[in-house]
């Protein structure tokens, strides 16, 4: 089998890496939970994986828009995700685990998108 590589940014290696730690986390909530709530987390994962698989091969312009959009998404997760842990669907220690990673991706999406500001502002 050929090694298959492609030239992503490393903010989609830290999302697939925190996903990873999420998946198994959302297939222990109890059913109800696990497709309501949970359901959303999964779909904005998955949405922001998407988005910033797009804004890596897109225009200057159209990467600026999409890193906006991704911005929300990492948002709506933290908010989500806090929401779990309130409601005691996800332990302490799952939900420092869980905002650490997502925090680590918000960092590297402001960054890229600082960096592309400054590209079409030159």
């Amino acid at each position: 089998m050929e090694n298959f590589t492609t030239n992503y940014p490393p903010i989609l290696d830290q999302l697939k890496k925190t996903y990873k730690i999420w998946l198994p986390i959302l297939k222990n909530f109890p059913k109800p939970e696990q497709f309501g709530i949970g359901t959303k987390i999964d779909r904005d994962f998955l949405d922001l994986l998407e988005i910033l698989r797009l804004a890596a091969f897109s225009s200057i312009n159209e990467k600026r828009s999409l890193i906006e959009k991704s911005l929300k998404l990492i948002d709506a997760i933290r908010f989500f995700l806090q929401l779990c842990w309130e409601l005691k669907l996800i332990s302490t220690k799952q939900f420092a685990l869980l905002g650490n990673e997502i925090e680590i991706v918000g960092k590297m999406a402001g960054g890229w998108g600082k960096d592309c500001q400054q590209k079409t502002s030159q």
